[in-house]
């Protein structure tokens, strides 16, 4: 049974400020002036309240690579980002193809403890897109699992694709496409244009993510199913997804904060720690998907949290491995890039950060308003100082940050997960009586 709690003066999603109650997990009380009898208070006076955060893209790892991340260290990375819901992708060792490996994902998670972490099935045997996985028995399982991705590869072969998003419809899944052509893309190093061509990298051109988008649409408006857009990343792409949803196409996507935030200028220093898959993108991208995300064509954003060991990232740029870890920095960076800029509000916030997740990835319990009767997940921000960021920000195992040494607005103070309290003055919870 979790202790009880009174927070005092939140401002709830930015707005009015009120006591939250928070009794056996739940909220309980919500209002001016509240009190219980031995109820722990914890002082919020100036912080932003929001529902706990729900990422639809984050790679934790485990089974198979631990050297990078496990659950545990992931889901306590998590907890610091002020996230209680993380969706797991699939490419494990073993790929989480089968309801096995799926179950296991869900009871690491348990175990942990720090946040819900739901399992991405494969839509591919082992990723291969040869054949389709287990769909049916890792929806029946007890992960339940609603969204199947093959993300790092793209699900290429359109009969397959076809085949996937009839197979899900069954029990209202989604398939979740990394939009990568793999043709167009051997060999790529970064974003194509200009910028490739002085550091003489092979490009990587947005028509190779903008051809599997325009192809997958039309497949989802065929077939009469969901499909999700991992970490759309540029204007073209924008353009596509507002064309879709208005001719009535049922497609969801998803922009990574680094893709709000940061250009290809900062591969001139060739820093591996700005190799990503897709790639940082142009200035006119950035400003496309900013706006794409601020009028609703974008509907959520989502982490892409992709840790490596120190060797794949302190090595030259056309070794090392793509991706970034984000967890930790994600809503210091979107408060960066959206709030600051006027482009959303904190309620927005709440919406793209926890909301439409938890709806796209059909989890009732998750992304749930402040409200009473609803389960106590929610996180105390304080939007006020600025930082620059740094490895004590993070609490994962790797530390592969676009952000090292570059100041951010913006600090988590507190997580509660279904009642628990996780961090505790920004501090995650093992970590202040250690």
């Amino acid at each position: 049974m979790s202790e009880s709690i009174l927070i005092r003066g939140a401002r709830i999603q930015g707005g009015d400020a009120a006591d939250i109650l928070i009794e056996n997990g739940v909220i309980t009380g919500l209002g001016s002036g509240l009190s219980a009898s031995g109820a722990r208070p914890v002082n919020a006076d100036g912080l932003i309240a929001l529902p706990g955060l729900v990422d639809l893209h984050t790679h934790l790892r485990e089974p198979g690579y631990e050297a990078s991340e496990t659950i545990l260290t992931g889901s306590r990375a998590a907890a610091a980002g002020g996230f209680t819901t993380v969706f797991a992708m699939p490419n494990t060792s073993p790929v989480a193809d089968t309801a096995g490996v799926v179950e296991q994902e869900l009871a690491l998670g348990e175990a942990a403890g720090y946040a819900h972490v739901q399992p991405i099935g494969a839509v591919t045997v082992g990723q291969k897109g040869e054949r389709l996985a287990e769909l049916g028995a890792m929806a029946s399982s007890r992960a339940r699992v609603r969204v199947f991705s093959d993300d790092g590869f793209c699900v290429f072969d359109p009969l397959i694709m076809r085949r996937a998003l009839e197979y899900v419809k069954s029990f209202d899944g989604v398939v979740a496409q990394h939009a990568q052509d793999p043709r167009l893309t051997e060999g790529a190093q970064m974003n194509e244009g200009t910028v490739s061509a002085e550091l003489g990298l092979s490009g990587w051109p947005a028509v190779a993510e903008e051809s599997i988008i325009a192809r997958d649409v039309l497949l989802a408006e065929h077939v009469g199913s969901r499909l999700h857009v991992c970490h759309l990343s540029t204007a073209g792409s924008v353009d596509l997804i507002r064309w879709a949803k208005k001719r009535g196409i049922n497609v969801t996507a998803e922009v990574t904060p680094h893709h709000l935030l940061l250009t290809e200028d900062l591969v001139r220093g060739y820093d591996p720690r700005f190799k990503v898959n897709p790639p940082l993108r142009r200035d006119e991208d950035v400003r496309a998907v900013r706006e794409g995300l601020a009028d609703g064509t974008i509907d959520i954003v989502a982490t892409d949290h992709a840790p490596h060991p120190a060797e794949a990232k302190t090595c030259e740029w056309q070794a090392a491995a793509n991706g970034m870890v984000g967890l930790e920095s994600a809503l210091r960076v979107v408060h960066a890039a959206m709030v600051e800029t006027g482009l959303l509000d904190w309620s927005d916030i709440a919406r793209v950060m926890s909301a439409a997740p938890a709806r796209i990835g059909r989890l009732a319990d998750a992304g749930t308003p402040i409200a009473v009767g609803a389960p106590a997940s929610l996180a105390l921000y304080d939007a006020a100082p600025v930082r620059t960021f740094s490895t004590d920000d993070l609490r994962g195992r790797s530390v592969n940050s676009p952000y090292l040494g570059r100041d951010l607005p913006g600090e988590v103070r507190a997580t509660f997960f279904r009642g628990r309290q996780t961090v505790v003055d920004g501090v995650v919870v093992d970590e202040v009586t250690s």
